[in-house]
């Protein structure tokens, strides 16, 4: 198989099981930056739609990855910027929905839900798993940093309306950062703007992986329980997946870590079971890897994740 330009993984994501990532904007392109993004750069914010990669070139690499054979619970339109940000995100979809019964899922920041064209796009989908950080402007701005054109309210309302107008399920994420959003008035503010949104399932998460700013702190797994019990039964805190899987050829291995960790911090458990290789030789890969100064290693907590330098 040729290297591909717009597939990552699968990738074992702790929501979507094993996930073929597709990446359809450059690096960093986003309405947002995020204090705590995983990319490690910041760039300048853009709203207006385009088509940032070559529609058919994606639809033929997922066309080739599922003639080879492809074990994936989603394909999911997420990676290194906001996917409703390609004009062609429905054309996408619906294209992969014509080629395989393997669920697509979106990943996006909900900031574009406003635009009934993006609502249009992203209702194509099988599932679709938006953000909400914040109960308020002012700690909207500050977490998620979004475009200047961008009020809270707006944001709210479009996953208000994609909710009206989308009947599957929505998995609404909520990003937990110590203190900035873990306050009693906070998580009050959220839990009523949950209430208002409506959707299927909240999932809980935190800074376990390494982000750009350093001042991002994990939460107390304890506070985490507590939070969750106080947005209700639809939250869960998310938990980490775990699967085992079987080899590849080393040259292959090498590849396939690097093409990952350049989208996305991962320990070697996560690898192992992505990439359907033993641990031990995932291991091996990593030390390679270092040992070329390709990647580097971080600390979050007891975990040691690799990032692509």
């Amino acid at each position: 198989m040729s290297r591909e330009k717009y597939l990552f993984g699968p990738v074992p994501s702790r929501r979507l099981g094993l996930s073929l990532g597709v990446d359809v904007t450059p690096l960093k392109t986003c309405t947002q930056n995020c204090v705590y993004c995983q990319l490690g750069v910041h760039a300048t914010q853009q709203i207006e739609r385009d088509v940032f990669v070559p529609t058919q070139a994606v639809l033929d690499e997922i066309r080739a990855r599922l003639k080879a054979g492809l074990n994936a619970d989603h394909i999911t339109f997420s990676g290194s910027g906001e996917p409703t940000l390609h004009r062609d995100l429905g054309r996408m979809i619906r294209a992969v929905h014509e080629m395989t019964d393997i669920p697509v899922a979106v990943i996006t920041n909900g900031t574009l839900l406003g635009d009934p064209a993006v609502r249009a796009d992203c209702a194509q989908a099988d599932v679709v798993l938006p953000s909400l950080d914040a109960g308020d402007e002012a700690t909207f701005r500050r977490i998620n940093q979004p475009h200047p054109s961008i009020t809270f309210d707006g944001f709210v309302d479009g996953l208000c309306r994609f909710r009206r107008e989308y009947p599957g399920p929505i998995w609404l994420e909520v990003f937990l950062i110590e203190p900035i959003n873990t306050s009693d008035e906070q998580i009050e503010k959220i839990a009523r703007l949950i209430e208002r949104i409506g959707p299927d399932r909240v999932d809980l998460n935190t800074a376990v992986r390494p982000t750009t700013e350093p001042d991002v702190h994990v939460v107390d797994p304890d506070r985490m329980a507590q939070i969750a019990a106080a947005l209700g039964p639809r939250a869960q805190v998310v938990a980490d997946f775990d699967r085992p899987a079987p080899s590849r050829s080393e040259a292959a291995l090498l590849d396939r870590v690097l093409d990952v960790l350049q989208r996305r911090p991962c320990t070697a458990h996560d690898l192992a079971a992505s990439l359907g290789a033993p641990y031990a030789e995932v291991l091996k890969a990593l030390q390679r890897l270092e040992g070329r100064d390709r990647i580097e290693r971080r600390a979050r907590g007891s975990a040691t994740y690799f990032q692509a330098r």
